[in-house]
Parts: C-alpha cells; sequence; structure tokens
C-alpha cells in the first residue's frame, strides 16, 4: 500500500539505549503502552480512510514493523474501496493481512495476486520496486491491516521478492490463532524475513481469556480491531495499538464482552539501525531519499515497470508522483527504549 498523505512526514528513527522498567499496570503483567491512531485517507475525493499506529511521534518501530495501518470495515459502494495506482518502495517489505474482501496485486517482479482473507502476501523490495492495488469488483466491504517492516541495511539493496502463505486456523485455549509471520502457538510460518519477527491474527471468545508465551527478546504491539479487549488488564479500544516491552515471557487477551474480539499481534526484536522514512522510501539519509525520488520521477530501472494495473477509474492515474521533498533539514526522531510507558500517550 502507498503512503497516500500529499505531505509526508520524513521520519529519521535512531536507536535509543533501553531505559528502567516500570511498574506493571496490574500484578504479575507486562507494562502496556496505548499508542492511538490518526486516520489518513487513501488519495481520491472519495478516499476510503485508514486508522496509522505507525509511525508515531509516540514510538516509531515496533521490532522491525514501520508502519500499521487499518481500516474497514469499508463500504466500497461509498468509498470507491482500494485504488492505487503504481507506487514505487525501497528498503522493505510490505505485509497485506485481509479480514474480508479482496484486492489483486502487481508488482514489477512479475508477480500478480488476488490477496485473500487470511492469507498473507508479503512483498521485498529490496533496492526497489513498484506495484499496484485494487479491490476486486466482486469486494462489496474491505477490511484489514497493511503494514511494512524495514530491511537491514545488509539486505536492503537485494532482490526483488514475493511471498504468498495461507496459515491454517489453529483453536487455542480461549479463542483461535492465524500465525502468517514468524513463530506462535507452537505454529510456524515458512515465509521469509530478513530480521527476527512475529505476526498473526487472534481471536478472543466472548468472556475468555487467551494467554500464551512469547519471546522475551522481543516487543509486541497489539492491535485491536473489534471487540472490548483487555491485555494484561489494560482495556485496549478499538484502532489503537497496546505495546509491550522486552523482557517479558507471556502475555494475555482477555475478551470482557458478549461478542467475539479481534486482534492482531506483531512483535520482533528491536531494530538498532538508524533509519529514514518518507513517503514511500526506506533509507538511511536524506540525501538517499532525496536520490529515489528523483529516479522515480525520472521512471528509472531502479523500480522496474508494474503491468497489469487496471483502475476503478478511467480518468485515474496509472503512475502516483511523488510529493516534494520538505525543505527543513531532518530533525533525528529517536525512537523509545524498548520498555512500555503506561502514562504516555500522545494523541
Amino acid at each position: 500500500m502507498s503512503n497516500a498523505e500529499t505531505h509526508p512526514v520524513e521520519y529519521q528513527i535512531t536507536n535509543h539505549a533501553p531505559g528502567t522498567a516500570l511498574n506493571p499496570q496490574c500484578e504479575d503483567g507486562a507494562n502496556v503502552e496505548i499508542i492511538t491512531s490518526r486516520e489518513v485517507p487513501l488519495g481520491g475525493p472519495r478516499a476510503m480512510t485508514v486508522r496509522r499506529t505507525l509511525p508515531q511521534r509516540q514510538r516509531s518501530l515496533i521490532g522491525a514493523w514501520c508502519f500499521v495501518d487499518h481500516y474497514g470495515p469499508d463500504d466500497v459502494s461509498l468509498t470507491g474501496g482500494m485504488d492505487v495506482a503504481s507506487h514505487p518502495h525501497t528498503g522493505l517489505q510490505t505485509v497485506t493481512w485481509l479480514f474480508e474482501g479482496e484486492v489483486t496485486h502487481h508488482d514489477s517482479g512479475g508477480n500478480h495476486a488476488v490477496v485473500l482473507p487470511g492469507e498473507v502476501n508479503l512483498m521485498t523490495a529490496g533496492a526497489g520496486i513498484c506495484h499496484t492495488e485494487v479491490s476486486t469488483s466482486s469486494t462489496t466491504t474491505l477490511h484489514g491491516v497493511q503494514l511494512w517492516t524495514v530491511l537491514p541495511d545488509k539486505d536492503r539493496q537485494g532482490p526483488r521478492r514475493f511471498d504468498h502463505f495461507a496459515p491454517e486456523e489453529i483453536g487455542v485455549e480461549g479463542g483461535t490463532a492465524r500465525v502468517f509471520l514468524g513463530s506462535l502457538f507452537g505454529q510456524s510460518s515458512p515465509v521469509h524475513t530478513f530480521s527476527p519477527l512475529v505476526g498473526a491474527e487472534i481471536h478472543v471468545n466472548p468472556g475468555e481469556t487467551v494467554t500464551f508465551d512469547i519471546d522475551p527478546t522481543f516487543e509486541h504491539g497489539l492491535l485491536v480491531d473489534s471487540g472490548e479487549v483487555q491485555l494484561e488488564g489494560v482495556t485496549v479500544e478499538p484502532t489503537q495499538l497496546a505495546y509491550t516491552g522486552i523482557n517479558e515471557t507471556q502475555l494475555r487477551i482477555r475478551n470482557t464482552g458478549t461478542t467475539p474480539a479481534r486482534t492482531v499481534l506483531l512483535g520482533g526484536e528491536p531494530f538498532e539501525e538508524d533509519i529514514v522514512m518518507w513517503w514511500n522510501f526506506i533509507g538511511r539519509s536524506h540525501d538517499e531519499i532525496e536520490e529515489y525520488r528523483k529516479q522515480w520521477q525520472a521512471e528509472s530501472e531502479r523500480f522496474g515497470v508494474t503491468h497489469g494495473y487496471i483502475s476503478h477509474s478511467r480518468d485515474g492515474l496509472t503512475r502516483l508522483p511523488a510529493p516534494e521533498l520538505p525543505n527543513a533539514a531532518i530533525k533525528a526522531r529517536k525512537n523509545p527504549a524498548p520498555t512500555a510507558r503506561p502514562e504516555t500517550r500522545i494523541d
């Protein structure tokens, strides 16, 4: 998915040394930091709205997860659904996970796919790629998440790649789960990532609790899609991302309501490299980002060409132009230590 903001924020994200653990918010429980979402239109006059929790001023990364957009349930008859023309990426992987609806994917690596609910589609940009995303004509409701992970420096100039996996839904005490990246609940995904990560959709039955072991070297974020959810005794509203830091060995998700709850767990080892994010590019300096933009505008071979895109609109663009770069110099944005700060909430 493209970052469709016309004036995207430029981020320089630097590693920050771990801090001192805070008192737990419930007895024997992990600390929980709430990250609220902000609404961003996904282009066009009838744009569907996505709710973005990463990156934020409050926290820019959870492991290598650097971008979390949550959308729907969206009535495509009102918004037009998803229709994102060809746009570039560098230095990242896109992770598409749907709850409802279908999206066609075409990229300059020659990959063409229909993204279905419960099937992860992971695109590796490497040194450069471009792609398109369009909800299918049969889709009436679109609902899901679009995620990015940043590539380590040693891998970010590598080749384009596309992976697909349909994880089995497994029963766990208190609910069900699908593990689409990494390992959890005794399940492992075969999809290749370039740093240690985990991603899973977890459903919690009404009035029940799902308790599970986690890797203590990972930090985690729990995105709530629906339901009345508590993480470690802390209420997490739908669209919010609840963060827990490293050194935890177990998490508990409780559904205090009378309807099923759906959540998405994301986690990974803290990412220790300094990165710069702007629009759809991830690099290591402002000069790199400027060069990527220049090459995209010049239709450089770095990004290739996407074939197969059919827009919902006859008059729509076939290729998204890059926004203008900001005039101001990049200011360092430090990602906080991998320790949850319950008192912190920046809306």
